[in-house]
């Protein structure tokens, strides 16, 4: 197919682990349902107050485009807050640290795309948050 288009109630969500009484960050893995083939896509729903884990991709560059709240990273070593509102875009290269929050009061939604894909699992940091 030359095409797909996905609408957000074809995405299955998934929660991320976290520890209990921790916000939650929930993940729709887009590239096969969308047939990407070199690079990967993802849309991040954080509940407020929700964390990723700070880590860094050897080889995959990430672009992180902010649908609904505002998006703080902290990138680099050692870490600087940057925030992100909402129709904002952060381009972050490879081999860069990076730890992505909500410290907003709602939902925070964003477009995840990384180039290229990568087929082992992110080195993980000790937490910048």
């Amino acid at each position: 197919m030359a095409w797909r288009a996905l609408h957000p109630e074809q995405f299955e969500w998934i929660t991320r682990p976290h520890e209990p009484g921790e916000p939650a960050r929930h993940v729709a893995e887009l590239s096969d349902a969308a047939g990407f083939s070199h690079v990967r896509g993802n849309v991040w729903r954080y509940e407020p107050g929700a964390k990723g884990r700070r880590h860094r991709h050897a080889t995959q560059e990430e672009t992180f485009v902010v649908l609904a709240g505002t998006l703080t990273m902290y990138l680099g070593e050692p870490p600087e807050r940057v925030d992100v509102p909402i129709g904002g875009l952060i381009h972050v290269e490879a081999g860069t640290a990076l730890q992505s929050a909500n410290h907003g009061d709602g939902d925070l939604l964003v477009y995840a795309h990384g180039y290229p894909p990568e087929n082992q699992n992110a080195e993980l940091l000790d937490p910048a948050v």
